[in-house]
């Protein structure tokens, strides 16, 4: 059996090196489809890995929303009320108010305004799972103070360096004056391209349309000793219906739908992947093709001295198996280097990983069988009378 396998191989690649022009096209081609697949990959991933990390740094056992939340940055009202209901509920420890916004940060060195996502939380408790932000949360009782994040892109100014050189950073929030006292790191994403942590009072004077009995998401630590899902139950059927309960898990979750399924660019990259596919399963199409029907004559008199269709179509499968991986060794070398450079380039986090290699070999394998499949019928056509 081995020895049979052996020589379907090895015949399978002489057949493919008799060409070594159409082999290097091929190569280049597979390669091509591979580096396109994981383009449109590694940035669905970063969108889903950026949008949520805002849920990610929240250090909550449980959260509240509004019924309708879709995303952290369009997120809808819930009473205020209802987080302090919520510690009337067995097993629930302690409760945070978190306010969020999109402001408009002013560059202080041109001046220039971009977007950047505003946290506001009760100086007093632990919102956030970041040690800077905890040690330093006495700084934001101050009004008009703000800790920055410091993985925000280059737009908003060298923030970060200049705040090591001065300890205080004099800029422009939402066209008010406020100081940088604080360093912290989170990231941009495709929702916003910076973001800061402001206490709930410097966040209303901020934001002077909201309502302080008005927040965004309500943080829920339970005991220790607490079951989540019992908790959870027992808030979903005791609150009023103008707010949801939900597991931070879920609440990531839910925010990568809306990324995944109600906004254009999720779609369009869910549709680079199948297209990029289809291209693939084109060029190695013509290529086993051409290959075949050059070949024909050789098909024809393996036929004549015993040889079986299965046997030859073994050697197609095994044509295949080869430009699945001639082919993704070098996109996938060339995605690790198309990755690097667009993470610099855009500060999000784009990144291979195994998981993500695994499937892209197997959706390369699964192209050039499709491929193969396909081409077929013509390797069923030779004759071996043609031969005499």
């Amino acid at each position: 059996m081995l020895r049979k396998c052996f020589r379907t191989t090895l015949l399978a690649w002489r057949q493919l090196i008799k060409q070594k022009t159409r082999l290097l096209i091929a190569i280049i081609g597979i390669a091509f489809a591979d580096i396109l697949i994981f383009a449109q990959m590694g940035f669905e991933a970063s969108l889903f890995e950026s949008s949520t990390a805002p849920q990610r740094i929240l250090d909550a056992d449980l959260v509240l929303v509004n019924p309708h939340f879709q995303s952290v940055y369009s997120v809808k009202n819930i009473s205020r009320e209802r987080l302090y209901q919520a510690l009337g509920f067995a097993g629930v420890e302690s409760v945070s108010p978190i306010y969020m916004g999109i402001g408009k940060w002013k560059n202080p060195q041109n001046s220039r305004t971009q977007t950047i996502l505003v946290f506001g939380t009760d100086p007093r408790t632990k919102a956030f799972k970041l040690a800077e932000v905890n040690q330093n949360l006495s700084q934001l009782q101050k009004l008009n103070t703000i800790f920055f994040d410091r993985a925000s892109l280059p737009q908003f100014g060298p923030i970060a360096s200049l705040y090591q050189q001065q300890s205080i950073v004099e800029a422009e929030l939402n066209d008010v004056n406020v100081r940088v006292t604080g360093l912290f790191t989170l990231g941009a994403s495709f929702g916003a391209y910076g973001n800061v942590i402001t206490s709930d009072s410097t966040f209303l004077l901020l934001f002077s349309d909201r309502h302080p009995r008005e927040i965004q998401v309500g943080l829920i630590k339970l005991q220790p000793n607490a079951d989540v899902q019992e908790v959870a139950k027992n808030l979903s059927a005791g609150l009023p219906d103008d707010a949801i309960v939900l597991t931070p898990e879920g609440f990531a979750e839910a925010e990568k739908s809306y990324w995944a399924n109600t906004t254009p660019i999720g779609f369009i990259f869910g549709l680079g992947v199948i297209v990029s596919f289809i291209v693939g399963i084109v060029i190695v199409y013509q290529i086993i093709y051409a290959d075949v029907a050059d070949n024909l004559p050789e098909y024809a008199m393996l036929k004549a001295i015993g040889y079986s269709d299965r046997y030859l179509v073994l050697v197609l499968i095994q044509e295949a198996l080869l430009l699945a991986v001639l082919g993704f060794i070098p996109g996938f070398i060339v995605s690790l280097g198309l990755y690097q450079i667009a993470a610099t380039a855009t500060m999000l986090p784009i990144f291979m990983t195994v998981e993500r290699g695994v499937s892209v070999f197997l959706l390369t394998v699964i192209m050039c069988m499709i491929s193969a499949v396909s081409t077929m019928r013509k390797m069923h056509s030779a004759d071996p009378a043609d031969v005499f």
